[in-house]
């Protein structure tokens, strides 16, 4: 088996997480910058091969009505991209309130705004990343 990844796309922000060798279990990894889509492109297919991802797993965004808006619609041109610049698959899966539920258990955790800051992107991969791998053990 190898390792999964798992990307939280944002105008700001992509959040990475990475499975274990036995893609059991999503593990926060990194916050990549997304200002410059391209360099941001070449850091996660730099990560993605250090850690040798055999697939990267991209949470779209839906509403809750399960329709794809404008932000669905700009995932899909990063997905595209990032389609070209890799040789691993990567896949969708769906992300709906991934963020809030980051947001919740940091909250629960007890910590400050500015750490939930720095951290929600790349958990809120975590969360997806995790949801994608229970329902492919299943």
């Amino acid at each position: 088996m190898a390792v999964i990844f798992g990307i939280d796309y944002g105008r700001k922000r992509i959040g990475v997480a990475a499975s274990d060798v036995g893609a059991k279990i999503a593990t926060p990894l990194t916050v990549i910058d997304a200002a410059d889509r391209a360099r941001a492109i070449r850091e996660i297919a730099r990560i993605a091969a250090e850690h040798e991802a055999s697939e990267i797993v991209v949470g779209m965004p839906r509403s809750l009505d399960n329709t794809l808006g404008p932000m669905a619609v700009e995932t899909t041109a990063f997905i595209e991209e990032l389609r070209a610049a890799l040789k691993v698959p990567v896949l969708t899966f769906d992300e709906r309130l991934s963020t809030a539920q980051a947001e919740k258990a940091m909250i629960d955790a007890d910590m400050t705004r500015a750490d939930r800051k720095k951290r929600l992107d790349k958990v809120a991969a975590q969360i997806t990343l995790q949801s994608y791998l229970d329902s492919r053990n299943k």
